[in-house]
């Protein structure tokens, strides 16, 4: 159900950080959004050509869907986390981070054959 997926103008980090991120970036979706941890999906996506404010310094695109509704207060604070753990991560400054909350209808979201709806 929940995603999170990094969209990234960085080249890919040793192949351990990024499952180190993938990993870390999946405990706390799970955490925050209050789903399991074993239907979340995460993906990384480096060396997108982006820009952001006109310039192409390092620069990071984040989506984060779930079935269900997100609260203000759990996107304000899923933002703080985890532009706070890309920044750490891979150096792409807080304030050139978009990170994207999409609420999914179940019916709309397959898995297994069917979906959640």
């Amino acid at each position: 159900m929940p995603l999170i997926k990094v969209q990234t103008s960085i080249s890919a980090p040793e192949k351990s950080a990024v499952q180190g991120l993938l990993k870390s970036l999946s405990a706390k979706l799970a955490k925050h959004t209050g789903k399991p941890e074993s239907y979340v999906m995460t993906a990384f996506e480096p060396d997108v050509a982006m820009t952001f404010a006109g310039t192409v310094e390092p620069v990071c695109y984040i989506e984060i869907k779930s079935v269900g509704s997100m609260n203000p207060a759990q996107t304000k604070s899923m933002s703080q986390d985890f532009c706070q753990e890309i920044n750490q991560t891979l150096g792409v400054p807080a304030n050139r981070i978009y990170i994207e909350f999409a609420d999914a209808k179940g019916s709309m979201w397959g898995w297994n054959s069917s979906t959640f709806g």
